[in-house]
């Protein structure tokens, strides 16, 4: 794997960041119109992987209107390109109408199909989730 070349890096963080503003204000169709057919997606608050665009979707629609991050940060993005598959993977940081602070840890799988970048791999997890301190990892 290597780090991509500059256009495609701009290409991919331009869809996700384009996604995630509409996300941040109730519309998840961002998501949903760059995703594969046959897209996984996990979360921390989903007990089994989603498969396919039509359960995403199905998903997606109930959260609609729900989620809403006047301001947001994607910290730390890192795009690897592999040929036609290219990997993003950042930490995303948001604050929402009262002030409270959510941090996660994003894995974006793109895939270039017909010239169009899909995503066909989503995973999110709270950012130090499972965290072990120093001298836990230590044994102390």
């Amino acid at each position: 794997m290597t780090e991509c070349h500059i256009g495609v890096e701009q290409e991919i963080l331009g869809l996700e960041r384009a996604a995630l503003e509409r996300w941040c204000h109730g519309d998840p169709s961002g998501f949903l119109e760059i995703s594969a057919e046959d897209v996984t997606y996990f979360d921390p608050f989903l007990k089994k992987r989603i498969t396919g665009i039509a359960d995403l979707s199905r998903y997606y629609e109930s959260l609609r209107g729900k989620v809403f991050a006047p301001s947001f940060e994607i910290v730390d993005p890192l795009v690897q390109d592999i040929g036609e598959t290219a990997i993003l993977t950042f930490r995303f940081h948001s604050r929402d109408e009262k002030g409270s602070e959510a941090r996660w840890n994003c894995t974006e799988v793109y895939h270039r199909t017909a010239g169009q970048w899909r995503i066909v791999q989503t995973h999110w997890s709270f950012e130090g989730a499972g965290a072990v301190s120093s001298s836990a990892a230590a044994g102390e």
